[in-house]
Parts: structure tokens; sequence; C-alpha cells
């Protein structure tokens, strides 16, 4: 395994890692669905809906016969954009440790930055509001200009900005889709435990090494 001492930066999920989202998503979608007359779900069934953009949250949650119709799907992504927008920190908090963890890693002069599969717009907004005590650059979320994750261009980008070589990065998600994103740009992939998705996930997606609670992380610099 590395050295935990060669990493000079830090590039984290969001979504399921610095902030535990869950309950304001699913209360969006489900506020979504139910105006449009469709069944709505339960909060551990969307740990599995989100992770992968608002677009695929929305085909997760519509029913098959919905889901498939791109106008249905387009309908529906407009709705959840206004609700969500309405209330996207109505219940968001950073997960317990995360805090102590940014103070503990800004002390020792790491760079920090951040890459999500939410929305530009709305991971810019997350960044500044909830977790404006810490310095994140840059603060990539999803984008016209470059694939969503697990491809791994915006990881890569991030390191070309900040000029340090991806093996010099530690990476942070809670889903297969971050590890994989991680492996493909070459840097060190490391699964939050208290995130969405589970071990199993986490090491079939290719992680180097799992924590159970933030202030773990330490351990690995």
């Amino acid at each position: 395994m590395l050295r935990s001492k060669q990493f000079k930066a830090i590039l984290f999920d969001i979504d399921g890692t610095l902030l535990d989202t869950l309950q304001d998503l699913a209360d969006s979608m489900n506020g979504a669905l139910h105006r449009l007359g469709f069944p709505t779900h339960n909060l551990d069934e969307y740990k599995y809906f989100v992770g992968d953009g608002m677009e695929n949250l929305v085909k997760r949650a519509l029913p098959e016969r919905a889901r498939n119709d791109p106008r249905q799907v387009s309908g529906c992504l407009q709705i959840l954009l206004e609700i969500y927008g309405r209330n996207w920190k109505a219940k968001t908090r950073p997960y317990p440790g995360i805090p102590e963890l940014l103070d503990a890693l800004s002390a020792r002069g790491l760079k920090m930055a951040v890459l999500s599969n939410k929305l530009h717009g709305f991971t810019v907004k997350v960044v500044a509001e909830l977790l404006a005590a810490w310095h994140f650059e840059p603060v990539l979320g999803e984008r016209a200009s470059a694939p969503r994750k697990p491809d791994p261009t915006s990881a890569l980008e991030i390191a070309r900005v900040l000029g340090i070589e991806p093996a010099d990065f530690l990476y942070l998600g809670d889903t297969a889709t971050d590890m994989k994103t991680a492996k493909g740009a070459g840097m060190f992939a490391v699964g939050a435990l208290w995130g969405f998705r589970d071990s199993e996930e986490l090491i079939a997606g290719g992680a180097d090494k799992l924590i159970s609670e933030p202030t773990q992380l330490l351990d690995l610099l």
C-alpha cells in the first residue's frame, strides 16, 4: 500500500461522504413522484437510487413504464430540480466527525477538492453554504463539458489544476462509482462506510482501504 505521507491532496465526494444529503434527496424525489401520481419510496431505497446524477435518480425512482419515456423523465426531472432547489438544505448536514476531519486536514496543509455527480450549480452552492469553514478548490459537479463519474476525466482535471500528480491524491467516497473514479484516475481509493453503500460494493469497486468513521482517515496520513 502507498505510504500515506505521499499524499498531497484529498479529493472528496459529497453525498454520503461529507454530507448526509439522503433525506432531502428522498423527500424531494418523493415530492415529484407524488405530484405526478406515481408511488413513492422509502429512505433505504434511495441509498441505491442516488450517486449517479439527478437524471439517473429520476429513472431509478420512476415506475418502469415511465422511466423508458424520455418526456416523462424530463418532466419529472424538472419537478425534482424545482423541489430540491427549495429544500436541498432542510435536513442536510455534515456527518459526525467530518468537521473534526476537515479541521485536522486543513491544519496539516493538505489541499482539499470536491468532485460530485450532483449538478455543478448545486455542488458549488452546497460547499459554499454548508462547508464554508473550510477551503476546497476546485469544486466540481456534473457539467455538460465532462462525463460524470466513474469516468476519471474530472478527477484528472482537478489534479492538473492543482499541479499535483494523481498518485499523490487520496480519494474519499462512499460508492463503487467513487472507487472506480479513483482507480481510473490513478488515485488511492478510500471507501466511507458511514455513507450510502456497504463494504461489499466498495471492495468490488476497487477500494484500497475502508474506514468506518471520518477521523480514521487521519491514520492514513
